[in-house]
């Protein structure tokens, strides 16, 4: 038997940093993804697909959304569980009790919306733990787990949340314990743990058995979330009766959210930054956070200025990295002798030079004041 595991499709999702259209395309492209895990169902023959939590970024979007996410489901052509998260509870206002949801939802398409055993077919089993509010006051996933019996039927578990072992907190609720996932496998009660909520894909534990699938398309920046855009292809053998497991990474997403540090201290930097822009396929659908350190002459920002504001229009988003940014702006001596004018105007920017070395309440202003002049003696645009 073989179905695909994805989760925290979070669709509706915005990001305030994009560009122009960028948002609207990183909108579409989070329902766009949904027919490629139609192809990847239909290429490996999956059974279904299940959605361990957040299918919606929050319960109260545009009715276009719900209806252009709703018509992405039923693109998939196989079976598709839903399972509310925290993003998307069933609580009062749930997305998923809406009366457009309701009219509009695929006869492909099933809520797990409420705890407990699912029958997929007969020897064929998903065990929901979904979520009635953001704040769940228990572990869910050991809730519907507690009276699980060992009778042969092929299980699968599709939880929510956080793995105790992963954070730091344990004193949180509704945190999945770890070592009651690992106790029904051991008994052979559950074969699988589909589990939402960490927007990377990784396995926990050491079973084999208990994975995060990740968000088939990234939501994060790579140093936060370094292996998003996948889905996971899962076989269990059911002629077996320990049910072995095997586990296949399918890549589906196709934006990228990268992180980058680089030290600029003269033109040679500034080059050898701008040959890595370059270098950086798919502009279009690169969020870009970019981290400077370094010390540069008034000219040499300026130069390093003209480069950013090209690839801020060439990017999906170009975002400066405030905290790994630390860059000192002093004009070198004799930097501004070339620009041929003389009495008030050579008085005024001597005085500019004299503040922007300094380290008083003015000095960026003053480096401000110098770069503009830069730019205008040289014809480029203010």
């Amino acid at each position: 038997m073989r179905f695909l595991h994805t989760a925290d499709w979070q669709l509706g999702m915005t990001r305030y940093f994009l560009n122009g259209d960028a948002q609207p395309r990183y909108s579409a492209a989070r329902r766009e993804v949904l027919t490629a895990l139609g192809a990847v169902a239909a290429d490996t023959g999956a059974e279904f697909v299940v959605v361990a939590g957040d299918v919606f970024e929050h319960n109260q979007l545009a009715l276009r959304e719900v209806s252009q996410s709703l018509e992405a489901m039923r693109s998939i052509g196989v079976p598709v569980y839903l399972l509310p998260g925290n993003h998307d509870p069933l609580d009062a206002a749930s997305v998923y009790t809406s009366a457009l949801f309701t009219a509009e939802c695929p006869d492909n398409v099933t809520v797990l919306d409420r705890p407990g055993v699912h029958e997929v077919r007969p020897g064929l089993e998903l065990v929901a733990a979904p979520w009635f509010s953001k704040v769940p006051t228990t572990d869910l996933v050991a809730d519907v787990l507690a009276g699980v019996p060992a009778d042969g039927v092929t299980r699968i578990v599709v939880g929510h949340g956080a793995v105790d072992i992963l954070v730091p907190d344990k004193d949180r609720p509704s945190l999945i314990a770890l070592a009651a996932v690992e106790a029904a496998i051991e008994r052979r009660a559950v074969h699988y743990v589909a589990l939402g909520d960490k927007h990377s894909r990784f396995e926990v534990g050491a079973t084999g058995r208990v994975w995060y699938s990740g968000s088939p398309e990234v939501t994060n920046y790579d140093d936060i979330e370094p292996d998003p855009g996948q889905v996971l292809v899962v076989d269990i053998d059911e002629t077996d009766p320990r049910r072995p497991v095997h586990v296949d990474a399918r890549r589906v997403g196709h934006w990228r959210f990268l992180s980058l540090r680089h030290g600029v201290d003269n033109r040679r930097d500034i080059a050898d930054l701008d040959i890595n822009l370059d270098m950086l396929p798919d502009k279009d659908r690169t969020v870009l956070r970019l981290g400077l350190t370094g010390t540069l002459t008034v000219t040499d920002k300026a130069a390093l200025d003209a480069a950013l504001d090209r690839y801020a229009r060439l990017f999906a988003a170009l975002v400066p990295w405030d905290k790994e940014t630390d860059i000192a702006v002093l004009p070198a001596d004799g930097e501004f002798d070339g620009l041929n004018i003389g009495g008030f105007a050579a008085a005024a920017v001597e005085e500019l030079v004299t503040t922007a070395r300094s380290t008083g309440a003015d000095a960026e202003d003053a480096r401000a004041a110098l770069a503009l002049l830069l730019r205008l003696t040289e014809g480029g645009a203010a």
